[in-house]
């Protein structure tokens, strides 16, 4: 492998990252010069030089191979998480090392769990360099900066191949250059719409812009210490619900249906079985919600209801009410919700529930090839033939997914946290949902756990939206030769 491509690469995606950082710095300006302006101006200059040696001393050699797309891949996401610390670090408060790797890594992995006791305590600047980070998340970091990057010939078509999962491609039947584009065109069109619709509905310019920015990205970082339940209004809400909603759903699939295409939404196996997960699980809360009289009205139980399970289900971890208050039953589906998640080829994390839809069918075939040992019998997604590598690759997947939660829960109760805690907060962060229950939850954070717990929530949050395999290869050395 030739490290020295790989780090030209990498630093490519550092001088993207330094350029919102400068942008940062002029949010921090506008505002006054606040306290950020230095921290986030220091922390700029010195991602874009230590992205630019790379570009100086390291001569192009010709286009990345598949394994050296891998390297540049996962190295650039670890390399923004360690930049993104910067600003963090530099500026101080509650940032102290592990809190800082914790709120950069939770930014870039879209997870949205937060260390901060009080949000509103940042300066403009340095929020906005927050919310920032979990956008360029939201679309991945290679993903983006690979929008302004200059040609690359194959090694562009190498790196956005790693970047998707297999699962993602099925509705990406375009060049590479064209699947950055559509990409880009979703991803800001939503984020424009988000912006001006939270505008009108009440909040300032900067706090619709940051919301917007969250929203899409499904991260769920917020502005204010109480989430969207500082606005209490209903439009806000709504606005939000469509939006997570709308983000959750395949991004091709998106674009089909804005351009008129035949295979769209609504002609959708996964984003019917997606919406109808929304509405089932939503009614249902809402019912328990209104039996066990946590809410005077039904319509109150279900405007709660729905919101939480966008939230949870779009991995977005946005909060309009104390979940921990709710019924037994409620966070149960909350669980389930945030254990499947939403569609493969959007922003969020999780499972997906392609792969969930995928077992459930195999299941199925299995029980048929009982009853009809002779019978060849294929599963189907979308009227698409599944091969058995899919197949394997989506079993393998749910198998780690759900040991290393285990793993993650195991961990924190080795630690003194109650199982509640050490569960939900291990799926929360494996799921990149923010939060979780008991003392991480929906109007809590992860400030009082301890060190060891934060490190590996973020290790947790890196599996999570790097699909696991891609970082445990870092960790095989033969894979370097």
């Amino acid at each position: 492998m030739r490290i020295d491509l790989v780090l030209r690469y990498v630093g490519m995606v550092m001088l993207f990252i330094a350029a919102f950082m400068l942008v940062s710095v002029g949010i921090s300006y506008a505002s006054g010069v606040d306290s950020a302006f230095y921290p986030l101006l220091l922390s700029a200059l010195l991602t874009a030089l230590l992205g630019a040696f790379p570009q100086i001393f390291v001569e192009k050699k010709g286009h990345l191979s598949t394994k050296e797309g891998f390297a540049v891949v996962v190295g650039s996401w670890l390399v923004a998480c360690i930049v993104g610390m910067f600003p963090y670090l530099i500026w101080g408060g509650e940032f102290n090392l592990i809190n800082a790797w914790f709120e950069s890594v939770s930014g870039f992995t879209t997870t949205g769990a937060t260390i901060l006791n009080d949000i509103e305590a940042l300066p403009r600047g340095l929020l906005f360099w927050r919310m920032s980070s979990t956008w360029i998340g939201g679309m991945g970091v290679v993903m983006f900066a690979l929008v302004i990057l200059p040609s690359m010939g194959r090694s562009k078509m190498t790196l956005s191949n790693v970047e998707l999962s297999t699962l993602a491609k099925e509705n990406f039947n375009y060049r590479t250059q064209v699947i950055v584009r559509i990409l880009l065109v979703v991803y800001l069109g939503l984020t424009l719409l988000s912006l001006v619709s939270l505008k009108m509905a009440g909040m300032n310019w900067f706090d619709s812009l940051c919301h917007a920015m969250s929203a899409v990205s499904t991260s769920g970082f917020s502005t204010k210490n109480l989430s969207i339940a500082f606005y209490n209004s209903p439009a806000i809400e709504t606005i939000l619900i469509l939006t997570m909603a709308i983000s959750g759903i395949h991004f091709g699939l998106i674009y089909a249906t804005v351009t008129g295409k035949r295979n769209n939404v609504f002609r959708s196996e996964v984003t019917r079985y997606y919406v109808g997960m929304l509405l089932v699980m939503s009614l249902l809360i809402a019912i328990s919600l209104y039996g066990a009289d946590l809410y005077s009205t039904f319509s109150t139980s279900f405007r709660h209801a729905v919101f939480q399970v966008v939230s949870v289900t779009t991995t977005s971890g946005f909060a309009t009410a104390d979940t921990n208050l709710w019924t037994p039953f409620a966070v149960v589906i909350l669980i389930v919700g945030s254990m499947v998640c939403a569609s493969a080829g959007s922003t969020t994390g999780g499972l997906k529930i392609n792969r969930l839809i995928l077992a459930v069918k195999m299941m199925k075939a299995r029980l048929l090839q009982q009853r009809h040992p002779n019978a060849v019998i294929r599963v189907r997604l979308d009227g698409m033939i599944q091969e058995h590598d899919m197949l394997h690759s989506v079993m393998v997947f749910i198998v780690a997914y759900v040991v290393l939660i285990l793993i993650g829960a195991l961990i924190g109760t080795m630690w003194g946290l109650d199982l509640t805690t050490a569960f939900t907060g291990s799926v929360a962060c494996m799921g990149n949902i923010g939060p979780g229950f008991g003392e991480v939850g929906s109007m809590d954070n992860f400030a009082s756990m301890p060190t060891v717990i934060k490190g590996v929530d973020s290790l947790l949050m890196l599996f999570g939206r790097l699909e696991i395999f891609g970082l445990i290869q870092l960790f095989f050395m033969k894979w370097w030769k």
